[in-house]
């Protein structure tokens, strides 16, 4: 019966760490985002009960250590996720959704503290609701260690909610944990079968590095309305699914005296134009934006560099020299390939 269970999960619900490499990275820039809210929640919170309970502060301890705790994960959060960036494909998930169960369970358990410590029961198991939809909304993790915070911090509860809700209450939040549980497991089935679609588009979908860059879908060069599309893009190809900001784009494409205010409406513009062309083409999950941060789905394309750096032997019999040839960026790159050849 066990065996079976398992195989039906395997089956439908289960997900290698190296196809979800790209949700590791989504992952990552969310935490980059939601960590400074959390931050600011626990300190704004900390400051407020100094200012107002100043004289007599020993006797609001215990809420100073429930905000102390989300500032503390807010900064932890923050730094783990800005040192994780350039984390190897094959550990990118693992590494970068760690923070995301911490995150997880440690609010869970802040629900608990929340409806034994400070004594408000209604307001504990509406901020366990909200942490579970709030996760399932924005991260990829995995739903089993999903459950294993989902029971804990309701088996924690459940003498509480019997004793202020009764068994009616007990009932009702069994049947909501039931409930997320299988929202979570929608959630990765729908994740697995858009994996899948895009491991199909692969075989459509390729960038050609060594020469001159190209893109082409079906076997046709995508072209692009602006001249500097394709050279974004190309830099992205070359960054192989690390995550680049407004900044560093500016930099590359229009040099590093560049003025961000002044270029920064000619690169919404790029971006506009791949969007808009690779949407016409049916191309999706390739070029990705997220809270001011770009880069491309390697595990979408097929690419000669990628091949060239997993060690493959017709890409490095391929490459004659050049890389991304028209653009002076690339020069480097090229010299260090041809390192690679002579070393091989």
């Amino acid at each position: 019966m066990k065996i079976g269970i398992l195989r039906i999960y395997q089956n439908r619900y289960w997900i290698s760490h190296q196809d979800l490499a790209d949700s590791g990275e989504s992952n990552r820039i969310i935490l980059l985002f939601v960590s400074p809210f959390l931050f600011l929640f626990g300190i704004g919170n900390l400051i407020a009960k100094i200012i107002m309970h100043h004289a007599n502060l020993h006797e609001h301890q215990v809420s100073m250590i429930y905000f102390s705790i989300f500032m503390i994960f807010g900064i932890f959060t923050f730094l783990f996720s800005k040192c994780t960036k350039n984390v190897s494909k094959e550990k990118a998930y693992k590494v970068k959704t760690i923070p995301v169960y911490i995150i997880i369970y440690a609010t869970l358990l802040a629900a608990v503290y929340n409806f034994y410590i400070l004594g408000q029961p209604f307001n504990g198991f509406v901020a366990y609701c909200l942490t579970c939809f709030i996760a399932l909304c924005v991260f990829s993790f995995s739903p089993i260690l999903f459950l294993v915070g989902l029971i804990t911090a309701l088996s924690l509860m459940a003498p509480g909610i019997y004793s202020n809700f009764g068994l009616t209450g007990l009932a009702d939040s069994i049947l909501a944990a039931v409930l997320i549980f299988c929202m979570s497991l929608y959630k990765r089935r729908i994740e697995k079968k858009h994996i899948m679609f895009l491991k199909k588009q692969k075989q459509s979908l390729e960038a050609k590095t060594f020469g001159n860059f190209t893109l082409l879908y079906e076997n046709k060069v995508v072209k692009f309305s602006r001249k500097k599309s394709n050279e974004l893009l190309g830099y992205l190809v070359y960054k192989n699914g690390s995550s680049v900001n407004t900044k560093e784009l500016i930099s590359v494409l229009w040099g590093d005296k560049a003025n961000s205010s002044q270029h920064g409406s000619s690169l919404r513009n790029l971006i506009v134009d791949i969007k808009h062309t690779l949407a016409e083409l049916g191309i999706q999950n390739f070029f990705i934006t997220e809270y001011n941060n770009f880069r491309i789905n390697p595990d979408v394309v097929k690419c000669d560099y990628y091949d060239f750096l997993a060690g493959d032997k017709n890409a490095l019999n391929s490459f004659a020299g050049e890389f991304m040839s028209q653009f002076s960026w690339a020069e480097e790159t090229a010299g260090f390939l041809e390192m690679k050849v002579m070393k091989a």
